[in-house]
């Protein structure tokens, strides 16, 4: 949570209670809260707002045909770099084997 490890929340609430009292506390816990929930729904409504511009402008359709010319060109360009037939995991195991053939582990 934000990087904040056990010990340091607890040395936090100790500061927290020594600043403002035991009595304090739940009310500055309800007021972060209530701010928290007040940032998410704002955030909520930009995020809607965007998307339901981008459908009108016709930008989430243009998107979508971008990614998939994007992509369609980088599985040809993956295709004609490396065949598919070629495995080089194989190849490498094949010739390490062939390096350690006649050695054999001693117990």
């Amino acid at each position: 949570m934000f990087g904040i490890g056990g010990g340091e929340l607890v040395f936090i609430i100790f500061i927290a209670l020594m600043l403002f009292g035991s009595d304090k506390i739940p009310g500055i816990a309800r007021t972060l809260g209530k701010g928290m929930a007040q940032l998410k729904n704002a955030t909520n409504e930009i995020k809607s707002e965007i998307q339901k511009s981008a459908d009108a402008n016709g930008v989430t359709d243009s998107m979508k045909e971008l990614t998939s010319s994007f992509t369609k060109e980088v599985d040809e360009i993956k295709s004609s770099v490396a065949p598919p037939d070629i495995n080089p995991v194989s190849e490498i195991t094949e010739s390490f084997e062939d390096l350690t053939g006649p050695i054999k582990r001693q117990r």
